[in-house]
């Protein structure tokens, strides 16, 4: 696939740009080995869509993530485990939707721009976190089932393509 996104939903119809968006991402990351071209086109394809204040992975190392591929201004480079949204989402392996970042306990403050935020963890085959995939909007209450669904698909299909 040539490294361009074709959609043609309106972008406030959140379902239909995913089920365009999907199927254009699983082809430009079909045959990547690397896992961090991987993260990195993964994120700007999403990023690329619907222009969220930041999106990126942060990779499991040790006993915290470690910032890796993003999109967006600069970020927090360590989180701990239970640390934040994204420790959060590390430690109780699933996936949080936060639509009032300061109504989180806890909450890591990378960007006095971001309002919510999602945070998604990968899995390897053993079923571990590897990563979590981080979204954040300068907008309340951004995420929602839509999202999470479709983002849930995705984050599948980047460590599918890892470990494949």
């Amino acid at each position: 696939m040539a490294e361009s996104l074709f959609i043609s939903a309106d972008i406030s119809n959140k379902a239909a740009v995913y089920a365009e968006l999907i199927p254009q991402v699983e082809a430009l990351l079909t045959g990547e080995k690397d896992p961090i071209a991987t993260f990195a086109n993964a994120a700007a394809a999403i990023q690329q869509v619907f222009q969220h204040h930041w999106t990126g992975f942060y990779l499991v190392r040790g006993e915290e993530l470690v910032l890796g591929p993003f999109q967006g201004p600069i970020a927090c480079t360590r989180i701990a485990f239970g640390k934040g949204v994204c420790g959060t989402a590390w430690k109780e392996n699933r996936t949080v939707v936060v639509d009032d970042i300061e109504q989180f306990p806890g909450h890591i403050a990378c960007s006095a721009l971001s309002k919510s935020e999602i945070v998604l963890p990968l899995h390897n085959p053993a079923g571990e976190v590897i990563a979590v995939l981080d979204i954040d909007s300068a907008h309340l209450a951004t995420f929602d089932e839509a999202d999470q669904l479709a983002l849930e698909q995705i984050c599948r299909i980047v460590t599918a393509q890892i470990y494949s």
